[in-house]
């Protein structure tokens, strides 16, 4: 099956499996297995990073599947905290050349950062996939992580 293929049952997957559940760790910590699961070893770290209500500021290491990861990014600071800055995703094939890149693991080469937002519109955090190759990640990855953090959103 193609890529996109896969994303699209994916996506109905996680749909179902989120549906009617109230509690947003549980439909992060659920779609970070299942995303890791059906992607890897090409997902080497999949998982969310959360703005913290208490510095809004500041992403805080929400549920993931991985080796381990940051604890705290600022917003601004690596590709997590660009995004969470300017709300926007991207895709890093040689992290190694991103400016202010923050390595959480050595063995991360490339990475794709999707903003996560709540209903009303505001941050809820970021969708971090990282893979130990280079250029893993292309505009299909990018379309099917944007519509599975849609489908967190409305969950």
């Amino acid at each position: 099956m193609d890529k996109a293929e896969a994303y699209r049952q994916l996506t109905e997957e996680i749909a179902s499996v989120v549906a009617g559940e109230t509690s947003e760790t549980a439909r992060y910590a659920s779609a970070a297995c299942l995303l890791a699961q059906a992607f890897q070893p090409r997902f080497f770290w999949t998982g969310f990073y959360l703005v913290d209500p208490l510095k809004p500021d500041v992403l805080v290491v929400g549920p993931y599947q991985g080796t381990l990861g940051c604890l705290r990014i600022p917003f601004g600071r690596g590709v997590c905290g660009h995004v969470a800055a300017t709300r926007a995703s991207i895709i890093v094939p040689d992290v190694h050349a991103f400016p202010g890149h923050i390595a959480c693991d050595s063995a991360s080469n490339s990475e794709i950062v999707v903003p996560v937002f709540k209903a009303d519109g505001s941050l809820a955090g970021v969708l971090d996939v990282d893979s130990t190759e280079f250029g893993a990640f292309d505009e299909i990855d990018q379309a099917g992580l944007v519509e599975i953090c849609r489908i967190l959103l409305t969950a």
